[in-house]
């Protein structure tokens, strides 16, 4: 369901949240290294969040990624649409376009019903997951193993 680009982005921010503040600002190779997953697309994804005020990014030989936010205040749901937008959540399955199924008088799609209850649940889920939650329930190797 969701794009490697949300996995990885997920990923790395749990990361870079469970390091120890005080070691400053942790660099791309470092987090592409210990994470397995390819540096320049990585890149990509993080200085995204940074746009968007998830992360803080610095160039240089003591720069890297931070993050700029409170983990307790960084929902799943904020990384997931900062990457991806709300497509996801807002698009039919069958029609890939916005559901059009409010309206009872229209025709709805065929699992309208089923992906609506489901979709609500996953939309519940990634807005009440936080970073601070991941990073407290998991040790490293079980959230980096995945």
């Amino acid at each position: 369901m969701l794009s490697s680009s949300s996995k990885y982005g997920i990923r790395a921010v749990v990361y870079i949240a469970s390091q120890p503040r005080n070691k400053g600002k942790i660099g791309i190779k470092k987090i592409s290294k210990d994470l397995d997953l390819p540096t320049p697309f990585l890149a990509k994804i993080l200085q995204l969040l940074a746009r968007q005020k998830i992360l803080s990014s610095s160039k240089g030989p003591h720069g890297g990624f931070s993050l700029l936010r409170d983990p307790k205040k960084i929902s799943l749901l904020d990384i997931i649409t900062t990457i991806d937008g709300s497509d996801v959540f807002d698009n039919c399955i069958i029609h890939n376009m916005p559901c059009r199924c409010v309206d009872e008088t229209k025709l709805k799609c065929p699992i309208h019903d089923d992906y609506f209850k489901v979709r609500n649940k996953i939309i519940k889920l990634f807005t009440e997951k936080t970073i601070y939650s991941i990073v407290k329930s998991a040790t490293k190797q079980e959230a980096f193993s995945i």
